[in-house]
Protein backbone atom coordinates (compact mmCIF):
# COMPACT_ATOMS: atom_id res chain seq x y z
CA UNK A 1 0.00 0.00 0.00
CA UNK A 2 1.34 3.21 -0.80
CA UNK A 3 1.51 6.38 1.67
CA UNK A 4 -0.73 8.17 0.47
CA UNK A 5 -3.28 5.23 0.43
CA UNK A 6 -2.30 4.46 3.66
CA UNK A 7 -2.90 8.00 5.16
CA UNK A 8 -6.42 7.85 3.69
CA UNK A 9 -7.11 4.60 4.83
CA UNK A 10 -6.08 4.91 8.09
CA UNK A 11 -8.32 8.63 8.16
CA UNK A 12 -10.77 6.85 7.19
CA UNK A 13 -10.90 4.27 9.70
CA UNK A 14 -10.46 7.26 12.46
CA UNK A 15 -13.10 8.81 10.93
CA UNK A 16 -15.50 5.95 12.41
CA UNK A 17 -16.36 6.11 15.59
CA UNK A 18 -16.80 2.50 16.64
CA UNK A 19 -13.60 1.79 15.61
CA UNK A 20 -11.98 4.24 17.80
CA UNK A 21 -13.74 3.29 20.34
CA UNK A 22 -12.96 -0.50 19.93
CA UNK A 23 -9.28 0.78 20.27
CA UNK A 24 -9.45 2.91 22.71
CA UNK A 25 -11.53 -0.16 24.43
CA UNK A 26 -8.88 -2.59 23.03
CA UNK A 27 -6.11 -0.81 24.51
CA UNK A 28 -6.82 -1.65 28.15
CA UNK A 29 -7.19 -5.19 27.65
CA UNK A 30 -8.23 -7.88 24.70
CA UNK A 31 -11.50 -8.36 24.45
CA UNK A 32 -14.29 -9.95 22.52
CA UNK A 33 -16.26 -8.84 19.64
CA UNK A 34 -19.20 -9.62 21.87
CA UNK A 35 -18.02 -7.38 24.71
CA UNK A 36 -16.70 -4.85 22.33
CA UNK A 37 -20.33 -4.73 20.73
CA UNK A 38 -21.86 -3.59 24.55
CA UNK A 39 -19.09 -1.49 24.92
CA UNK A 40 -19.63 0.40 21.30
CA UNK A 41 -23.19 -0.15 21.36
CA UNK A 42 -23.19 -1.32 17.89
CA UNK A 43 -24.13 -4.01 16.13
CA UNK A 44 -22.00 -7.45 16.09
CA UNK A 45 -22.02 -6.81 12.03
CA UNK A 46 -20.67 -3.42 12.18
CA UNK A 47 -17.71 -4.54 14.75
CA UNK A 48 -16.32 -7.54 12.93
CA UNK A 49 -16.32 -4.74 9.56
CA UNK A 50 -14.67 -2.44 11.99
CA UNK A 51 -12.41 -5.07 13.33
CA UNK A 52 -11.14 -5.81 9.96
CA UNK A 53 -10.55 -2.83 8.38
CA UNK A 54 -8.10 -2.49 12.01
CA UNK A 55 -6.43 -5.79 11.20
CA UNK A 56 -6.08 -5.12 7.39
CA UNK A 57 -4.05 -1.47 8.57
CA UNK A 58 -2.25 -4.06 11.43
CA UNK A 59 -3.15 -1.39 13.77
CA UNK A 60 -5.01 -4.32 15.82
CA UNK A 61 -4.44 -8.14 16.60
CA UNK A 62 -6.29 -11.09 16.81
CA UNK A 63 -5.66 -13.29 20.19
CA UNK A 64 -6.88 -17.06 21.06
CA UNK A 65 -7.23 -17.44 24.69
CA UNK A 66 -9.09 -19.84 26.62
CA UNK A 67 -12.15 -19.64 27.85
CA UNK A 68 -12.50 -20.85 31.36
CA UNK A 69 -16.42 -21.14 31.72
CA UNK A 70 -17.19 -22.61 28.56
CA UNK A 71 -13.67 -24.80 28.44
CA UNK A 72 -12.94 -23.55 25.00
CA UNK A 73 -11.40 -20.68 23.45
CA UNK A 74 -12.46 -17.42 22.10
CA UNK A 75 -11.21 -14.85 19.75
CA UNK A 76 -9.68 -11.70 21.38
CA UNK A 77 -8.80 -8.33 19.69
CA UNK A 78 -5.96 -6.20 21.30
CA UNK A 79 -4.62 -2.59 20.12
CA UNK A 80 -1.39 -3.19 18.03
CA UNK A 81 -0.53 0.39 18.11
CA UNK A 82 0.49 3.28 20.39
CA UNK A 83 1.09 6.12 18.28
CA UNK A 84 -0.12 7.26 14.64
CA UNK A 85 1.88 10.47 13.35
CA UNK A 86 1.07 12.09 10.17
CA UNK A 87 3.52 14.98 9.35
CA UNK A 88 4.10 17.87 6.74
CA UNK A 89 7.85 17.58 5.55
CA UNK A 90 9.12 19.11 2.15
CA UNK A 91 5.05 20.24 0.94
CA UNK A 92 4.19 16.40 1.46
CA UNK A 93 2.06 14.32 4.18
CA UNK A 94 3.88 11.50 6.07
CA UNK A 95 2.20 8.77 7.96
CA UNK A 96 3.78 6.48 10.53
CA UNK A 97 2.14 4.28 13.18
CA UNK A 98 4.43 3.18 16.19
CA UNK A 99 3.29 -0.45 16.79
CA UNK A 100 3.68 -2.24 19.89
CA UNK A 101 6.10 -5.13 19.48
CA UNK A 102 4.95 -8.40 19.78
CA UNK A 103 5.95 -10.44 22.20
CA UNK A 104 7.61 -13.31 19.77
CA UNK A 105 9.87 -10.04 18.52
CA UNK A 106 10.91 -9.05 21.65
CA UNK A 107 11.87 -12.46 22.76
CA UNK A 108 13.90 -13.10 19.67
CA UNK A 109 15.48 -9.54 20.23
CA UNK A 110 16.26 -10.43 23.85
CA UNK A 111 17.50 -14.03 22.86
CA UNK A 112 19.32 -12.18 20.28
CA UNK A 113 21.28 -9.58 22.86
CA UNK A 114 22.68 -12.59 25.17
Amino acid sequence: MSEDCEIEAVAAVLEDGTARTILTQTSLEPMSATTLSERCDASKPTVYRRLDDLRELDLLVEQTEPDPEGGHHQTVYATNMERITVELRDGELHLSVDRRPDIADRFTRLIEGI
